[in-house]
């Protein structure tokens, strides 16, 4: 191939549902180049309602990115928003200075300018790209990006699906200083209720609706399958604070791909349970005709709201099979079901770190890492080919989020015990009460500064957040 040959993608309005196979064009090409444009958008995902976003090329979410593993990507970001903005590659290995946030590796965009993001995408997987100033994520700034790996198994049918949340600006800011009254609304039986304790939060958004590749139920766009088709479905939590759990009326599925990166071994559940910021390749089969309904479940009274109706041919208009709005009797994914349990050689010569993670009481704008909030946190200082673990003691009664930019590290223990299976990942959720986590990654990606943050937002922009630097 040319190097000087590229496909000039055109980067639609919102995210798409269905993937069709790449054309003979687009896999023959060696760079492939967008043109991501942010600016105000006017957001209506049900009538009546306008939420003041912010979308890139005058989408939330913005265009679904395609690119196949071996090809470069050249997105040229025009900043049209009023305000600095970024875009980070979200699960990309990268040169630093293409990681885009703010302050590390890259200062703002400034209103009205533009910077041109060129990297060959590693590793391949479902990625996607977000903002990585202030309010960008919680207004809008999203989008996923495939990374198409040649080596996969083939689905007959394949969807890219966003799952996000509108927020309810005016409850950020007292989130923001640990005063909001939003209430939780996770579904019955999850972790994340049965953990809390009597305190009162005060860290929760509130959200105004509920969309999955922008829109609501029931203007969701209808996903067309057909008996007989195996079938993937490649799932994003974009919700800036909240994990979504989230469940195919009427099938199990199987998943094989965590944050894009492909498990150790495939596992069967009812459910994902997908942290903020995750990503999960999940695949069924069609054994029936039928309708059935992929549900985000919640407590939320708009929990109905981020639905999507799976059908085969003659019936999309047909009354669709639901799930209950509860986890209870749900066989849902978690770390140990994925890796199993057992010993894991010891990493001899790594360089160790212990973060405790803390505070965010009631009426606290801190959330900290071993006592303090960034800039001021404990750097992982690497040189080049250092394996580092890393051991995360949660000591607040809330799931953690715990993303490292420009890596793949891999999970090795989860409260005290030890995956007979490490999975690899970018991002992963450690309980709350005294749970922990450890990672363990080798510090081979380009040098730089990457950030270690927390990817609840709140907790990002109240000091959850470190770096990893390259000495």
């Amino acid at each position: 191939m040319r190097r000087s040959s590229f496909l000039r993608a055109s980067g639609g309005a919102v995210a798409v549902a269905a993937l069709a196979p790449l054309s003979e064009r687009a896999l023959a090409s060696d760079v492939v180049q967008y043109t991501l444009t942010a600016g105000p958008l006017r957001f209506s995902p049900v009538p009546g309602q306008n939420f003041a976003g912010l979308g890139f090329n005058g989408g939330i979410p913005g265009p679904l990115l395609r690119v196949v593993h071996g090809q470069r990507l050249r997105a040229k970001f025009i900043n049209n928003t009023g305000q600095g903005s970024t875009i980070h590659w979200h699960g990309m290995i990268l040169p630093n200075k293409m990681d885009g946030s703010e302050g590390v590796s890259q200062p703002a965009v400034p209103p009205g300018g533009s910077f041109l993001y060129e990297f060959s995408p590693e590793p391949p997987g479902t990625r996607w790209y977000h903002d990585h100033i202030s309010d960008g994520l919680l207004r809008g700034l999203f989008g996923m990006i495939v990374v198409e790996d040649p080596r996969d198994q083939r689905a007959d049918a394949e969807f890219a699906l966003v799952f996000h949340d509108v927020p309810k600006m005016a409850t950020v800011q007292p989130a923001m200083m640990g005063v909001g009254s939003a209430p939780m609304t996770d579904p019955a039986g999850s972790p994340e209720l049965i953990q809390m304790n009597d305190d009162k939060m005060g860290d929760e958004v509130a959200f105004s609706a509920h969309c999955i590749n922008g829109a609501s139920y029931p203007n969701t766009k209808r996903l067309a399958v057909k008996v007989g088709q195996h079938v993937r479905l490649r799932i994003l939590n974009a919700n800036p604070t909240q994990t979504r759990y989230v469940r195919l009326a009427g099938h199990r599925l199987t998943v094989t791909h965590s944050d894009g990166n492909q498990l150790p071994q495939p596992v069967e559940v009812d459910a994902l349970r997908v942290g903020v910021a995750e990503r999960y390749d999940a695949w069924f089969e069609v054994s029936e005709p039928g309708a059935w309904l992929l549900q985000g479940l919640s407590t939320d009274p708009l929990a109905y709201e981020q639905a999507a109706v799976v059908h085969t041919p003659g019936m999309e208009n047909t009354s669709p099979l639901s799930n209950p709005q509860s986890l209870e009797g749900t066989d849902y994914f978690t770390y140990v079901k994925a890796g199993g349990t057992g010993s894991v050689m010891p990493a001899q010569g790594a360089k160790h770190y212990d973060f405790v993670l803390d505070d965010g009481k009631y009426g606290s704008s801190r959330w900290t890492i071993n006592g303090k909030t960034y800039p001021n946190t404990q750097r992982i200082n690497v040189h080049r080919n250092d394996l580092v673990t890393v051991r995360f003691t949660n000591k607040t009664d809330m799931d953690h989020p715990m993303h490292l930019h420009g890596h793949v590290f891999e999970v090795t223990e989860v409260d005290g015990l030890p995956l007979a299976r490490p999975l690899p990942k970018d991002t992963s959720l450690v309980r709350g009460n005294g749970g922990t986590l450890s990672w363990r990654f080798r510090a081979d990606s380009p040098p730089g500064r990457w950030l270690l943050h927390c990817h609840n937002a709140i907790h990002m922009m109240d000091g959850m957040m470190t770096l990893v630097q390259y000495g």
